[in-house]
This record gives structure tokens, C-alpha cells and sequence, in this order.
């Protein structure tokens, strides 16, 4: 008993950090919380204490994966704003739609909805959330709808990671997995009917939503039935493809004006002064873009996409080359561990402190050198920038990653803490309390629990990965439909992708946001909340 008590102490005292009046930053909350996990562990649970070092140099070294990401991302907008292309990219949208709603369905709704099918990675709210900053839209509040909105799509991202790997340690037929992205993309639609809206909610008042709800709507259905249909017969494109097809109609469907209202949007206080904003004073500050200059000034957007598609899809032929883990060459660094690098240079450090743990990092496939990096410099060519600009860039990127770093170091020392000890784990006895809580009524509780994994991993397909065995066990013992249990965790897992600390942490770094996280971890909780009450809800109701 007293295990379970001080399994959850930690996460209790995470959000207290966080969430307090005066809440502590990430930087150091993370890290604190890291070491009281550190302290649990070798006082309550009495792990050995070298597995234990060896999983905290395991942490630190993982962290560097999502950091890079973050890294990359920024410096990619830092280069789009030194080189003019954010400003083209408003121009165009204002002359696609002043209307500020359908500014935000088109870049925070059907643009990350594209971007979670091809690459995951936290990579579409990195993306979309400096665009909308740059159209005049409150920061924090941007930060929020990015993350709200960032759900729907991420059981089906990175092409379909989260649902056949992170089930992959199941034994489930092809037609179970099938049936589980099949209902999975079910659930997530049934909550992207309230959703949406309540991301619109915190960055636009409630009386402008009203008046769009049409055009609203539409772009949500866009994108909602092609994700369905595709989701009945494969479960590697369903975001892709929705997100592609909600795109391009929901681009069209705010040129033409469809469902939009002419009256004054009305936006919502940020943590500074209020914005008002007529489309036909928008419209009358914004020049008409040539085709030619909209292309080259989005080149670090589509390059992007372009790049996460071709190298994603396992079908060209192009991943294989990417994550390739046979070493080229490999030497022994003692009890530090096996070092090896592969000719797709994955960099990989096996049995540290001649534990288990181990560590890769793709640094090919990881989408920090290639696209952001790559399609950075590309860009510089293309602008002819300046050396001290792209210094400026350089600078400026190291500069505002500095707390991000410590944050995220923190966190996955936190997380795979937490993880340690396989069905002895701090995360698993949770889990399974939980559960005996519940009973019956698991299937209103289900998508918690993998909302939980998300919130500790950052991942949809780590939480699929750590809860799929519970959740299988659970269905067993209580003769629930199994591939409606298992659809619960990974829709929970999506959810949970708007609480997950490495997720605010990655866009309010991107942002510039400083000590905002607790703000947002606050509100973003309320969305999840939400969200899990309508899938338990609709599951039980069918």
C-alpha cells in the first residue's frame, strides 16, 4: 500500500509545482521532481542502485532527442522570420481569409493534422504555433489551441506508429490491429466534434465561434471523413490523408467565404491587452501574394512536409536507410557501456553500468537535422542570407533553448524513473490501482490511464508500449471487448498529448513564453477532462 502512496506522491507534487499561485518554472520543477523520484526509488521501492544510476544516464541521454527537435524547430522559424517569409505567409492568409477563425482552422486544425500523419515527434504544434504568433494571435493562448488541437490525429501519427508498433508487444491478429485503428479513429472523431471548439475557445470569444460555426464545422468533417474511411482498411494513413484532404477544402472553403461571418472576431485577452480584429481591416492591410513568391516564402513549410513524407513512408525505400542499427563500429567504454554508430549514423550505448539499459538516438531520422536543419540551410541559400543573420539565428536558438534543455532533462530522468521495474513499476502500480477502483466501469476510466502514459512519456506510442498489456489484462479479467479497451489507451494516449509536460515545455519554447507552463498545463487538463468523459461516453452508449 504504502508502494502505491508513494508511486503517485510524485505526480502530485509535480502539478503542485507547477500549478501552485506562484508556480515554479519547468527548469526547475522537473529536475526537483526527478529527485524525489531518485529518493523514492532507492528508499521505498529499494531498487538496486546501479540499475538506478544507470536508468538516470539513460534519462539524460534520451532527453537529447526531443531537445534536438525543439532546437530544430525554432531555428527553422527563426530562419523564416530572418529571411521574410513569415511576412509573405501572412499576407496570403489574410488575402485566403481575414476572418481569424479560419485563420486558425486552417493553420492550427488542418495543417497539424497533415503534419502528426507524416511525423509526430511533437513536431505539428512546434510548426503551426509560431505561424499564428506571427498573425497576430496571443502567444499563450496560441500555445493552448496548438495543443488542444494536437490530439485527434497523434493515434495515427508518425504513419501509424502508435497503433502497429506501439501494440507491437501484444500478440493481436492483423484484423484486431486493423479493428483497433477502426475504432480508435471513431472515438477521436466523436471528440473532435466538441474539441476544436474548445481549443477556438481560449484564443477567440465564444460569440465569434457561434457566429462560424459553419465554416467550423465543415473543416472539421473535411478532415474527419476521409480519417475514417481510411482508418477502416489501413492504419498507417488516416492523418495523412485527412489532414491533406481538411487542408486543401478548408483552404477553399475560407476563400470562398463558405459558413464565415462578416462581423467583428472577437479575440481573447492575453496576458497583456485585448485584440479586435474586422476581416475588412485586415483585409485592406494585406497585398495581394503572386504564386511565385507564396511557394518560395512556404519552402521551410512543404520542404518540410515533403521531406517527413518521403522519409517516413517505408514503402519508398528511404527510412530503411535512416534507421539502420547494424554498427559500422562499435568499442567497449567499460562500465559506461558498448558504444556503436551505424552507417545511418544511429548512435547507440548499450548495458550502461552493465545494466540492461540502453540508448539510440537516429540522427538521420530524428526530425532535427533532417528537415530542420536541412531545409534551414537550404532556405539561407535560396534568401541569399547573410553570414552574421544565420549567426543571429544560431544564437538566438542556443539562447532561448537554455531552461528547455534543463526542463527536458529533468522530465525523462522523471519519466523513466517512474517507468523502471516493469510490473513493479511506480507507473504500473498506478495503473492497475486505478483499475481495481473501477471495475466494471472501466471503459469511462480506460482512456485515463493511457492519457497518463502520454503525460509521462510524450509519446502515444510509449504509452501504447508501457499500458497495452495492462489494458489487454484488464479487458481479460473483466471480459470487456478487448480491441475496445486497447482503442481506449490509444485514443487516451492521444489526449494525453495535450498534458504531456515535454509537449508544453517544446511550444512554449518555441514561443518564448518563459514561466508559463503551469498556466497552460491548467487549462490544457480541463480540455483532456473533456475529452475522455465524451469517448467513455460514446463507447458506453454503443
Amino acid at each position: 500500500m504504502h508502494q502505491i502512496i508513494f508511486a503517485f506522491l510524485p505526480i502530485v507534487l509535480l502539478i503542485y509545482f507547477m500549478t501552485k499561485k506562484n508556480n515554479m518554472p519547468s527548469s526547475k520543477a522537473l529536475p526537483l521532481s526527478a529527485l524525489i523520484v531518485y529518493l523514492i526509488m532507492l528508499v521505498i521501492f529499494r531498487h538496486d542502485p546501479n540499475l538506478i544510476h544507470a536508468t538516470v544516464f539513460d534519462g539524460l541521454l534520451v532527453a537529447w532527442t526531443p531537445i534536438l527537435i525543439i532546437a530544430g524547430a525554432i531555428f527553422l522559424f527563426k530562419t523564416m522570420e530572418v529571411t521574410g517569409g513569415l511576412n509573405v505567409i501572412r499576407e496570403w492568409l489574410n488575402s485566403v481569409s481575414a476572418n481569424k477563425i479560419a485563420q486558425l482552422m486552417i493553420v492550427g486544425w488542418a495543417f497539424p493534422f497533415l503534419i502528426e500523419g507524416a511525423s509526430g515527434f511533437g513536431t505539428p504544434a512546434a510548426l503551426a504555433a509560431p505561424v499564428l504568433v506571427g498573425l497576430g494571435f496571443p502567444p499563450v493562448r496560441v500555445a493552448i489551441l496548438a495543443l488542444v488541437m494536437n490530439t485527434i490525429p497523434v493515434s495515427f501519427g508518425a504513419v501509424g506508429t502508435p497503433t502497429w508498433f506501439g501494440f507491437s508487444a501484444i500478440e493481436l491478429t492483423q484484423a484486431e490491429t486493423l479493428m483497433i485503428g477502426f475504432k480508435s479513429a471513431l472515438l477521436n472523431s466523436a471528440a473532435a466534434l466538441f474539441i476544436p471548439a474548445i481549443a477556438l475557445s481560449f484564443v477567440v470569444k465564444p460569440r465569434s465561434i457561434l457566429k462560424n460555426w459553419l465554416f467550423i464545422l465543415l473543416s472539421i468533417i473535411s478532415t474527419l471523413i476521409p480519417y475514417i474511411l481510411i482508418a477502416r482498411i489501413n492504419y498507417e494513413f488516416p492523418s495523412l490523408i485527412g489532414g491533406f484532404a481538411g487542408l486543401l477544402i478548408t483552404a477553399l472553403l475560407a476563400k470562398k467565404g463558405v459558413g464565415i461571418s462578416k462581423e467583428t472576431v472577437l479575440v481573447q485577452e492575453s496576458v497583456g491587452a485585448s485584440e479586435l480584429l474586422h476581416p475588412n481591416e485586415a483585409q485592406s492591410r494585406s497585398g495581394s501574394v503572386s504564386f511565385r513568391n507564396l511557394i518560395k516564402a512556404t519552402f521551410p513549410l512543404w520542404g518540410t512536409i515533403l521531406v517527413l513524407i518521403v522519409t517516413r513512408i517505408p514503402q519508398l525505400g528511404i527510412k530503411p536507410l535512416l534507421v539502420a542499427t547494424e554498427p559500422a563500429f562499435s568499442f567497449d567504454m567499460g562500465s559506461l557501456g558498448v558504444f556503436s554508430l551505424s552507417s545511418s549514423l544511429v548512435v547507440s550505448l548499450e548495458n550502461i553500468f552493465n545494466t540492461v539499459e540502453g540508448w539510440s538516438h537516429s540522427i538521420l531520422y530524428v526530425p532535427s537535422v533532417i528537415p530542420f536543419l536541412l531545409i534551414s540551410l537550404i532556405a539561407f541559400g535560396m534568401y541569399k542570407t547573410p553570414k552574421t543573420d544565420i549567426k543571429n539565428v544560431w544564437n538566438e536558438t542556443v539562447a532561448q533553448m537554455a531552461k528547455p534543455t534543463y526542463a527536458l532533462l529533468g522530465a525523462l530522468v522523471f519519466v523513466n524513473l517512474m517507468m523502471m521495474g516493469g510490473e513493479h513499476s511506480a507507473v504500473t502500480l498506478i495503473g492497475k490501482s486505478l483499475a481495481d477502483l473501477t471495475g466494471d466501469s472501466w471503459t469511462y476510466f480506460a482512456s485515463f490511464l493511457g492519457a497518463l502514459g502520454s503525460f509521462f512519456s510524450g509519446s502515444n506510442t510509449i504509452s501504447n508500449l508501457t499500458f497495452g498489456g495492462i489494458q489487454d489484462s484488464i479487458a481479460q479479467t473483466l471480459d470487456l471487448n478487448r480491441t475496445t479497451i486497447l482503442a481506449l489507451q490509444s485514443v487516451g494516449g492521444a489526449m494525453g498529448n495535450m498534458v504531456c509536460i515535454n509537449n508544453i515545455v517544446a511550444v512554449a519554447s518555441v514561443l518564448a513564453l518563459g514561466n508559463k507552463e503551469g498556466y497552460i498545463l491548467k487549462r490544457t487538463a480541463v480540455a483532456m477532462l473533456v475529452y475522455g468523459i465524451v469517448v467513455g461516453f460514446v463507447v458506453n452508449l454503443f
